[in-house]
């Protein structure tokens, strides 16, 4: 972590220790990335934590549709660390190599599901210009109804706040990773 040190586990207070033990024993397994940062804050780490399961595992878009969503939000803010973390999870989950690749290099990823570029199309327009065009908009909710739209809107911005946590506070991805948004 270049701007924050990380915080020592030995000397966790116990509201710190609380939560990392919540994040660690979640579907999470271990206290990485933006949680390193956000244990300076435990209860700021803790409802964002709460938040994060939810958004990441428990809405009715599933795994493929969700992690389209975030990688696609992780190149609008150029992230390098949620873009090495989540384009494995994306490509693990079925998503497309070129289409992933597509979306690094800020390119139309031509997804040929509808579903999927729906996904993409809202995420992007939502991600970029922090607004979401009245055809995308009826599109989403014709195919996902509200929950899904209102679901969709929640994970954009959800990520956009890890984010900045993560650019903010400059965590990059592991020693020896490739950057995938080189300057």
């Amino acid at each position: 972590m270049a701007r924050l040190k990380e915080v020592d586990t030995q000397k966790l207070t116990p509201e710190q220790r609380k939560v990392r033990d919540a994040i660690a024993g979640g579907p999470r397994g271990a206290v990485r990335g933006p949680f390193l940062a956000l244990l300076h804050a435990p209860e700021l780490a803790d409802r964002i934590q709460h938040l994060g399961e939810l958004i990441r595992y428990d809405t009715t878009l599933g795994r493929k549709l969700s992690e389209l969503a975030i990688i696609t939000t992780a190149r609008a803010a150029r992230c390098q660390y949620e873009w090495h973390v989540h384009a494995k999870i994306a490509a693990e989950s079925g998503l497309p190599a070129a289409a992933i690749e597509a979306i690094r290099t800020n390119r139309d990823p031509q997804l040929a599901d509808p579903k999927e570029r729906l996904v993409y199309q809202f995420a992007h327009e939502l991600a970029n210009s922090h607004r979401v065009s009245e055809a995308t908009y009826a599109a989403v909710t014709e195919a996902f109804g509200t929950l899904g739209a209102v679901e969709l809107a929640g994970m954009v911005g959800y990520y956009s706040m890890i984010a900045a946590t993560l650019n903010a506070h400059e965590i990059n991805p592991p020693a020896g990773s490739p950057m995938p948004f080189p300057d």
